[in-house]
């Protein structure tokens, strides 16, 4: 719950942030180590919270943003699994059993499915520490008993095991194979779940009980706390589904254009920067009749919704530690696993044979139904574009909707800006950074096996307000998946997309003044461009990807 007091700070410091104030002082260290939360939103776009301009309400969020570090220039890979992986090691996901390659074995060399024994997680580490460890909600690392949450340093857990899972009781899942989705409890699978199950709740709930339990505990905690919020189904329990009734009326386009002003407004992006215009294969507004502008309105009411539930309930997670007397001294980071999701499976959906696996599995198909149990509804790629504002694409490309996510930091040690931070980062810095806090090492081998460095750095001086750059216009962050790639530079970005959302071949684009990437400088910066491409081919060789046959990218121009 967010209490009146945190609100009235939310918006005085939001304020004070926007006014352009000074750097306010970080909040002290805690006496002995920090306890550590790591939040992960699952498929939410870069625009839909407060801090980051959307209009959906997040005041837990707002108020973490005002006190403490907000990046506009974050990356993700551009789907969960190989983030996740990440997040959990600081390895590159290729090296970490998720290289998400098509046409290999499950099981092969890079895309093993789970965490590979080259690999340590941050929970191991953090309990080899002194840390207690605890983790509730999506996995998505592994299924068997060895790849679980329990086996990789986790004391505690709840977990639910499927990629795309009911957010109810009823475990439906799209999961090939099976009829119900796996969770599992300190590693064994549980046979049913509470009648009242609903995922955002239940993981809270499950993370302020153990924390609860063990609160004379004099040990710092690490807990992770990953919802499948806002992740389809669409899904919300009965008391949120019409708050926001009629708010998204007005289509796409107004509402992408009202989040880009407040980005403006932020300073987040450059004033002269126009949102990409979509892809020519999704509808605009007014290519829509009226049944079908209502029934894409309702997708996002809910959507919105699951946004907002998702925020009261990390509030109702952080007033419990206040309660606890633990707040002060626990810092928290705030992550999405990828862009906005454009599917659009189920009952409108392009594709016959998993809409009839969809049906049998979801039943409840018409819009009165959609957010209940049995209901089956995803938001699609209009509302994804809107939830990447002012980026191109949207989940699952290596466009900057894809790859791009928010970033807030808030505790001890971080300084609250007066501005975004611009810094190139990535996912693989995290582990670094909660090491750092901790005062932990990270080995050079588990178990008898040699563990692979660390990819990334610590952000810890940069959040303290150090304004040193954390990575040099010289250094850079390279992508791959499925045959995709892209690499960051500086300014500077290079990406080579397959059909049907790229062509096959290497562009190039200017970042800082062209983040909708709609300008490609692959010609008059050749020599920029080939450099880059070097760069990236030398990543690729070092992370062991494998490019599939058919996923062969074209020379630059």
């Amino acid at each position: 719950m967010i209490t009146r007091s945190m609100r009235m700070w939310s918006a005085t410091a939001a304020a004070l942030v926007l006014l352009g104030c000074a750097k306010t002082p970080p909040v002290p260290e805690p006496e002995g180590r920090p306890n550590l939360l790591v939040v992960l939103a699952d498929d939410l776009g870069f625009s839909d919270t407060g801090p980051y301009g959307g209009e959906i309400r997040t005041p837990t969020l707002d108020a973490l943003a005002a006190a403490g570090f907000v990046a506009t220039n974050f990356y993700v890979a551009p789907r969960g699994g190989p983030t996740r992986a990440m997040l959990m090691t600081g390895v590159d996901h290729h090296l970490a059993g998720f290289g998400g390659v098509r046409g290999q074995r499950e099981g092969t060399r890079g895309n093993e499915g789970r965490l590979t024994p080259n690999v340590v997680s941050v929970a191991t580490v953090l309990r080899g520490a002194g840390y207690r460890t605890y983790m509730a909600g999506k996995w998505q690392l592994g299924e068997l008993p060895a790849a679980r949450p329990a086996a990789h340093g986790f004391d505690e857990t709840f977990a639910v095991l499927d990629a795309t899972a009911s957010h109810w009781a009823d475990r439906a899942t799209l999961a090939p194979g099976r009829d119900q989705a796996l969770y599992s409890r300190n590693g064994e699978l549980l046979e049913r779940l509470p009648d009242d199950h609903f995922s955002t709740r239940a993981y809270v709930d499950f993370l302020i009980e153990r924390l609860s339990e063990d609160r004379e505990d004099e040990r710092p905690f690490f807990a992770y706390l990953a919802f499948q919020a806002p992740h389809s189904p669409l899904a919300v329990p009965e008391d949120w589904r019409d708050r926001y009734a009629g708010r998204y009326d007005v289509g796409f386009q107004r509402i992408q254009q009202r989040r880009l002003t407040a980005l403006k407004h932020r300073r987040m992006v450059r004033k002269d920067v126009v949102p990409f215009p979509g892809l020519p294969t999704v509808p605009q507004w007014g290519d829509l009749d009226e049944d079908q502008r209502a029934r894409q309105t309702r997708r996002m009411e809910l959507y919105a919704a699951m946004v907002e539930n998702l925020d009261f309930h990390l509030g109702r997670l952080l007033e419990s530690l206040e309660a606890m007397d633990a707040r002060r001294d626990t810092l928290v980071v705030f992550l999405s696993d990828n862009g906005a999701s454009p599917s659009n499976r189920g009952v409108d959906g392009p594709q016959p044979q998993l809409r009839e696996r969809i049906e049998l599995r979801f039943p409840l198909s018409g819009s009165d139904h959609w957010g209940h149990p049995g209901s089956f509804v995803e938001y699609g790629a209009g509302w994804a574009q809107t939830s990447s504002v002012p980026f191109r694409m949207f989940k699952g490309s290596h466009a900057e909707g894809g790859i791009r996510s928010p970033l807030i930091v808030s505790g001890p040690g971080v300084v609250a800006r007066s501005l975004a931070s611009r810094e190139l980062l990535h996912v693989t810095d995290l582990v670094p950074t909660l090491l750092d806090a901790a005062g932990a090492s990270y080995p050079t081998e588990h178990a008898g096996v040699a563990v692979e460095p660390m990819a990334g750095r610590s952000l810890r001086s940069i959040l303290a307000g150090s304004e040193r750059p954390l990575r040099s216009d010289q250094e850079w962050i390279a992508f791959e998946l499925q045959g995709d790639r892209a690499i960051r530079r500086g300014i500077w970005k290079a990406v080579w997309m397959k059909a049907p959302l790229g062509i096959g071949q290497w562009r190039l684009y200017r970042l800082d003044r062209d983040p909708s990437e709609l300008f490609d400088r692959s010609s008059s910066r050749k020599t920029t461009l080939d450099q880059l491409v070097r760069l990236w081919e030398g990543f690729a060789e070092a992370k062991q990807v494998y490019i599939e046959p058919d996923a062969v990218a074209a020379p630059p121009p």
